[in-house]
């Protein structure tokens, strides 16, 4: 299976639960399974060549120009890390079936798990790191909505929060490493990086990258000091919390430090940075795990512990600590998984996870009781057991280690780590299920049925499996590091083996699990000198500072943005202007290279007009009125100035906007009052008015100097003019540009043009249903209004034109390609003569007559829009690329049939749905209650009062 199926099916998967959630919990859990079996599948077909050694890639080009470009890699790791992320996936979506209670919308929580997964599979088959960082920022606000998935807990809401802020931000900064590795190789793709080891560590700029990438891993992988905010996600479903900490989330910033490893490790830099971080988080994360009561917690510190052992190993730089570490990622995978799913049983049976009040549950459940067993004793690094094999490679390796100049420190720091590891699974044994049985538990304990017992048991018989054959995933493994090592290391000889003898590793093994049980016999003294001990919450740390940062913002932002317009624009003219002296006083400015044109007395009149009416508007701006008469006319004279210098587009935009947007303000005024109060005081508005000026002048300037001299440069307009007909098949260049050269931009704007009239109904919609609906519909109107509201001329003549209008429009539509206009003008032009309806007979008689929904006629614009975009794809063309040709139909001439006409309407749909739907909008707040709605297009209509014709009897009023 193609590689962008794979990464593709959990998105598109993602639409499948919300739909089937009313079919009933089985189908919708059905349906995510079968998603992510497909995806698994399809990975698995590209096994054999994986295995061959071999590199399967897939691209397309997206934004080659930015090196941005849709490439996809698997390769061994790419394998294996993609394996954990689909295979553990399938076991919690079949645990989570049986799990989430029958008030969980499990609709919503299998599409978040499939965006989620998506997201992650994304990540491991990347081959170009920008793509990468878009998977990993989805990754983050995927996990974000499945931690806080138990929106009425405050503690999910919280560990979301946190989540988000910690990831997000070391996101932030991984971005910027990227990019500097990107720039230092010349190419994003992870396929040439790789190759560029020794262009790399060369480069003065290798330090900052490696810094900054580092604390993206390590903020995924909860590294010391990062490590807090991963027991704080445990308050999400356990179901979520399994897949988080064993194949997934956590596992992002593992598998980049692995990816990266041929090109970033084998430094002082690396090693330090690297191996000092994984240490600490081991040790500490295993000594806060003994001492948490909550299974959940307990399980969550086990895995910061696990993790920092990964890290270290990755840190030392050597081809066996790799390979160790490829090996404990698959090993804690499993083993993890299995004791997540087990702490929820017992939750979900015994109606509590706190270990003080369980204990004797071997009796009660022993189906879970030999799982968490086997799983605990591999976390422990007990023999025939996984998690033994991989310990034994992690002291070995620690072993033969030099840290900060003394041999001892990483063996004495690692076997202090595992001596604590050992210590927290066996209390999760020990003071869970053995000891006497309890009758104070919150519920009955006992084993659940198959559905959430089987996916854990499944994961353990792979930890027996692998703990008492190890050669059977020995080849895999190493397949695997010779992904990681690249060309940077050669692969280890050493082999997978129970028994190695009597070497250094297993005595410090030993050390390990003797100190453990020892710590587990005298835990209640260690347990009260813990309490006792003061200690600083990185909670409470973390806390205080989001609340200093919050309180720097508040200091810097609130005198500036206090919602004085005003201020802004002040500030911002001020800024400019300043800028602008300055650039002109250092710069150079050649002499003029063009004439002025002569004035004519056309101009002259014009630019009066346009000052009188500008000036008059800022001399009279409190009259609400006429100032909107006025910026009428500034609009119409400067719709004027485009015909004259030769723009007959722009000013049938301009003209056909101002209609619309005079109309639409004219309704606006209705619920202001006439003048605008008088708020500045006179200093602001002296200052005001020097600042108007000053930029006034300095924008007048800077157009006059510019417009009589040539372009530095060669402008862009020359390359649309020698493009416009030969690429986009059109004459129009402003046309084709809106339709093909940015027809990205043009669809965007639509979209916002769409989101804007959704605005105002929504705006509407919340007045109508409130309080103010009450003031609204009981004003009094303050002047004298007409007798007759729909007059019968405007009726009649509003019908005459309407299919004068429609024509108009359909004619402006079908000639924008060659001739000035296109689908926003026609778009505008209709709306105009839909308006005029409204106008003359009112927003009852016209609502009733219409037949589709405003709010469709968006959505259908811009799906057309955006499908003639896809278009193109299958042609092998960037989005919105142009395609056409030209056809002969007898009677007729030759014509074109060119994609951008089907672009345009999209345009055309998307200007009549939104101006209508705000001018609707607009229509409704306008009605009062002592108007009553007439059913009539008209006031006046003598046909009414004439007598019926079937003979029926007259009754006139009060008859």
């Amino acid at each position: 299976m193609s590689l962008f199926f794979i990464v593709a099916l959990p998105f598109f998967g993602a639409l499948l639960p919300g739909l089937m959630n009313a079919a009933g919990r089985s189908a919708c859990s059905g349906v995510t399974f079968t998603v992510s079996l497909a995806a698994f599948v399809g990975l698995l077909t590209n096994l054999p060549t994986v295995l061959a050694g071999e590199v399967v890639m897939a691209r397309v080009d997206w934004m080659p120009s930015l090196g941005l470009n849709f490439t996809l890699m698997l390769d061994g790791l790419g394998f294996f890390f993609a394996l954990l992320i689909l295979g553990i996936g399938l076991l919690i979506i079949a645990y989570a079936r049986h799990y989430l209670s029958r008030d969980d919308n499990m609709g919503e929580f299998f599409t978040y798990l499939l965006l989620f997964q998506g997201a992650m599979v994304g990540i491991v088959l990347s081959d170009n790191i920008l793509l990468l960082l878009v998977f990993w920022e989805l990754t983050s606000l995927s996990s974000f909505l499945l931690i806080g998935y138990w929106k009425h807990l405050p503690e999910g809401r919280q560990g979301a929060r946190m989540a988000l802020v910690v990831t997000g931000t070391g996101g932030l900064s991984m971005i910027g490493g990227m990019l500097i590795l990107g720039q230092i190789v010349g190419s994003y793709d992870l396929s040439v990086i790789l190759q560029s080891r020794d262009l790399i560590q060369a480069d003065p700029l290798y330090v900052p990258a490696l810094i900054l990438i580092l604390l993206g891993c390590f903020t995924k992988s909860a590294q010391f000091p990062f490590h807090f905010w991963l027991p704080h996600a445990m308050a999400a479903p356990t179901p979520v919390s399994a897949y988080l900490h064993s194949a997934t989330m956590v596992k992002a910033g593992i598998f980049l430090m692995a990816r990266m490893w041929p090109v970033l490790s084998g430094t002082p830099e690396w090693f330090m940075i690297v191996t000092s971080a994984g240490l600490v988080t081991m040790v500490l994360g295993a000594v806060i795990a003994l001492f948490k009561h909550d299974l959940k917690a307990l399980l969550a510190f086990s895995t910061v512990s696990h993790l920092g052992l990964i890290t270290m190993l990755l840190g030392t730089g050597t081809a066996f600590g790799a390979m160790a570490a490829v090996f404990h990622i698959l090993n804690h995978a499993t083993f993890k998984a299995a004791l997540f799913m087990s702490a929820g049983i017992i939750d979900h049976e015994a109606h509590t996870r706190d270990i003080r009040r369980l204990g004797g549950l071997r009796s009660l459940m022993p189906v879970t009781f030999v799982i968490v067993t086997l799983a605990a004793l591999s976390m422990a690094g007990i023999p025939l057991l996984n998690g033994f094999l991989s310990k034994e490679m992690m002291l070995e390796e620690a072993a033969h280690t030099t840290l900060f100049g003394a041999p001892w420190l990483v063996p004495a720091l690692a076997v202090l780590g595992s001596l604590f590891s050992a210590a927290y699974c066996f209390r999760l044994i020990g003071h869970v299920f053995l000891g006497p049985v309890r009758d104070d538990y919150p519920a009955k304990p006992h084993d659940p049925n198959a559905g959430m017992w089987l996916p854990p048991a499944l994961l353990v018989v792979l930890v027996v499996v692998i703990g008492v054959a190890p050669f059977l995933a020995e080849p895999f493994v190493k397949l695997v590091t010779a992904s990681v090592l690249g060309d940077a290391a050669v692969l280890p000889k050493a082999h997978f083996k129970i028994w190695h003898g009597l070497v250094p590793a297993l005595f410090m093994s030993i050390i390990a699990v003797v100190g453990g049980l020892l710590m587990i016999a005298v835990f209640k003294p260690a347990l009260r000198l813990w309490d006792a001990t003061p200690r600083p919450e990185a909670k409470d740390i973390f806390d205080a500072l989001v609340e200093a940062v919050a309180r720097l913002a508040r200091a810097l932002i609130l005198p500036l943005h206090n919602g004085a317009f005003t201020r802004y624009a002040a500030i911002g003219t001020v800024a400019i202007v300043v800028a602008g002296f300055h650039a002109w006083n250092t710069g150079t400015v050649g002499a003029p290279t063009r004439a002025v044109q002569p004035m004519t007395p056309v101009a002259i009149a014009g630019w009066a007009m346009l000052v009188a009416a500008t000036v008059g508007m800022v001399l009279m701006h409190r009259n609400r009125f006429l100032s909107l008469m006025l910026i009428g006319i500034v609009g119409l004279m400067v719709s004027i100035g485009f015909v004259f210098f030769s723009a007959p587009d722009l000013a049938m935009t301009q003209f056909t906007v101002e209609v619309v947007t005079i109309i639409l303000l004219l309704l606006a005024l209705n619920f202001l009052p006439n003048q605008t109060p008088v708020e500045s005081t006179v200093l602001r508005r002296v200052r005001d008015v020097g600042v108007a000026i000053g930029g006034g002048l300095a924008s007048f300037g800077l157009a006059y100097y510019y417009l009589l001299r040539d372009a530095v440069d060669t402008p862009i307009s020359e390359f649309h003019l020698a493009n416009a007909y030969k690429g986009g098949g059109g004459t129009n260049v402003v046309n084709v540009i809106l339709v093909d050269f940015r027809g990205f931009d043009t669809y965007g704007e639509i979209i916002v043009l769409g989101i804007a009239a959704l605005l105002i109904y929504a705006l509407t919609e919340t007045l109508l249903g409130g309080p103010v609906r009450a003031r609204l519909l009981n004003r009094k109107p303050d002047q004298p209004r007409a007798g007759v509201v729909h007059p019968m001329m405007m009726v009649v003549l509003t019908r005459v034109i309407m299919p004068v209008i429609l024509l108009v429009g359909f004619y402006i539509f079908l000639r924008g390609h060659n001739e000035p206009g296109g689908g926003f003008i026609a778009g505008l032009i209709v709306s105009i003569g839909v308006v005029m309806q409204y106008m003359a007979s009112g927003f009852a008689w016209t609502s009733a007559r219409l037949r589709y929904p405003y709010h469709g006629v968006i959505g259908a614009g811009v799906l057309i829009a955006g499908l003639t975009g896809i278009g193109s794809w299958f042609a092998g063309k960037p989005f919105l690329t142009s395609a056409f040709t030209y056809v002969r139909i007898p009677p007729f001439d030759k014509f074109e049939l060119a994609t951008a006409a089907l672009f345009d309407l999209g345009v055309f749909l998307a200007v009549v749905g939104a101006v209508m739907l705000s001018l609707e909008s607009f229509s409704r707040l306008a009605r009062r209650a002592h108007v009553p709605d007439s059913d009539y297009p008209m006031d006046i209509d003598p046909s009414r009062d004439d007598p019926p014709t079937d003979g029926t009897k007259f009754v006139t009023e009060g008859g």
